[in-house]
């Protein structure tokens, strides 16, 4: 088990190695193997760039993301002129029903709204107008249209996990309430606990996901 100091640095490494990430303005702190980044980012896009970027590495248990998106002069954006983008991009999106998700934006934060078959399209939304130029944050009040059966939805979940290459997946406990599917248990990386969030977005009937796993 690498101590804190050498995952600071190579959580720094790691950083310094995406070329979607600008690392100029972060700092990194690790304690007890949880890693704090504050500062700031020119984009929003590049704040989720960062959070995937620690996702990636070993023996790390958590992390805090206390980043400010901060767009340099020459990249702020009109408030119309984002939202025009942001509607193209939604617009461009595989999966995404046509004219389904209303967009507003002020100072640069976008508001979804709608309504939309699956958490997996509120999801998709929520990650492609996250990358689009000028956003700096994103509230997402995208509701979702479920009657699947909780007793289906845990099945079909399990099922999927038990096809990874993550064995231990399988022994998670998965509550599903009213299309809400809750994770618990534990994991052996950072990488095992986002695959199964993603895991539960792609089953159809989840209308949210509540990632409560704890990496080992």
């Amino acid at each position: 088990m690498k101590s804190d100091e050498q995952l600071r640095q190579d959580a720094i490494d790691e950083l310094h190695w995406d070329p979607a990430v600008d690392p100029s303005q972060i700092e990194v702190a690790v304690h007890d193997r949880v890693v704090t980044l504050s500062g700031s980012v020119p984009s929003y896009a590049n704040k989720i760039a960062v959070e995937k970027a620690i996702q990636r590495m070993k023996d790390v248990k958590a992390f805090v993301i206390e980043l400010a998106v901060k767009a340099p002069p020459d990249g702020v954006r009109s408030d119309s002129l984002v939202a025009d983008s942001v509607l193209a991009v939604l617009g461009a999106t595989e999966g995404l029903p046509p004219h389904a998700i209303g967009v507003t934006v002020q100072r640069g934060c976008v508001t979804l709204t709608g309504e939309v078959d699956s958490g997996y399209q509120r999801r998709a939304a929520e990650i492609a107008a996250g990358r689009t130029r000028g956003v700096v944050g994103i509230v997402n009040k995208i509701r979702v249209r479920t009657e699947a059966d909780p007793g289906e939805i845990r099945a079909k979940i399990e099922a999927a996990l038990e096809r990874r290459a993550h064995a231990e997946a399988v022994k998670l406990e998965i509550d599903v309430r009213e299309g809400v599917v809750t994770l618990n248990g534990t994991v052996g990386s950072l990488a095992e606990r986002r695959a199964a969030e993603g895991v539960a977005w792609h089953t159809h009937g989840v209308r949210d996901v509540v990632n409560r796993l704890i990496v080992a």
